[in-house]
């Protein structure tokens, strides 16, 4: 009785495994596939916005001034000038583009970028790793700061110091100490970083750089762009097309590129000029069409 309960136990099991015929019309899922098909496909990022300007008021400028640096404040403009021997901090009055102010830097120094915290204007050199801190009101030299790598621009958002130094990285700079904070990274829409960030300005929150010889094909292709920063992630949030603005300047040396921004922020003006142009703009920016 044994024998036949045990025959009828192994039969009864080889029917249970018995694999069932599979129904053609019957989906059978893709197991292998499962993180593809159910993984949405993420939309490309925009393109920046681009915008243009309009010439709101002309001005004169100096055109033996090398602009490396520009600031608005309480009226006047601060300019901070550069190349060996010609380097200088000036204040200059707006209205009739007159020096009312003048600091020659030493002949060895190639003056950049300026930025004002606290009564005190910090000017950036070029290849002398050196930040000289002004007074200013009388332009009295009160110190000076040594930094590694080349300096390009400068510009605050009244605390920090941000500065540039043609790569595409900002660093954020105590001005009391002059000791590197964070750095901020910047790229192109395709991914590309941003090389080539020069003179700088904070305006609404964003930072506002000047691209160097942006019309170059390796840089930009376009003449007298500036690049609008998120100062926290390094996002690239549009462009500024200021190309053709000065055309008596723009056929003139290669090297007097466009590489002045300066805002007044009582006024909601903005002002642009370059290195040895004649004028100095105030635009208004709107987006292109």
């Amino acid at each position: 009785m044994r024998l036949y309960l045990l025959i009828f136990c192994v039969l009864l099991s080889a029917a249970c495994t018995t694999t069932a015929p599979t129904n053609k019309n019957t989906a059978v899922p893709n197991t292998a596939n499962t993180n593809i098909t159910n993984t949405a496909v993420k939309p490309a990022p925009s393109a920046p916005q681009v915008y243009t300007y309009e010439v709101v008021n002309t001005y004169k400028h100096d055109p033996k001034a090398f602009t490396q640096g520009l600031i608005f404040h309480e009226g006047f403009l601060y300019e901070g000038t550069g190349q060996e021997g010609e380097s200088s901090l000036r204040k200059v009055e707006l209205e009739t583009g007159k020096v009312l102010q003048k600091h020659d830097l030493p002949a060895t120094s190639f003056g950049e970028g300026i930025a004002l915290v606290n009564d005190k204007i910090y000017q950036l050199t070029w290849q002398e790793y050196t930040c000289r801190v002004f007074n200013l009101q009388d332009f009295k030299l009160l110190k000076e700061f040594n930094y590694q790598g080349e300096g390009w621009g400068l510009t605050t958002d009244g605390q920090n110091l941000y500065m540039t130094d043609g790569s595409h990285l900002i660093r954020v700079i105590n001005p009391e100490n002059f000791q590197v904070i964070r750095t901020v990274a910047v790229f192109r829409e395709d991914g590309r970083p941003l090389i080539n960030l020069n003179e700088a300005e904070f305006i609404k929150g964003e930072i506002w750089a000047n691209i160097w010889h942006s019309e170059e094909p390796d840089i930009l292709g376009q003449p007298n762009y500036i690049a609008r920063i998120d100062p926290n992630s390094g996002k690239l949030l549009g462009w500024v097309d200021l190309g053709g603005i000065s055309p008596e300047d723009v056929q003139r040396d290669p090297e007097n590129t466009l590489n002045g921004i300066a805002y007044d922020a009582a006024g909601d003006r903005i002002f642009v000029t370059g290195k040895n142009w004649k004028k100095l703009f105030e635009i208004k920016v709107k987006p292109k069409e």
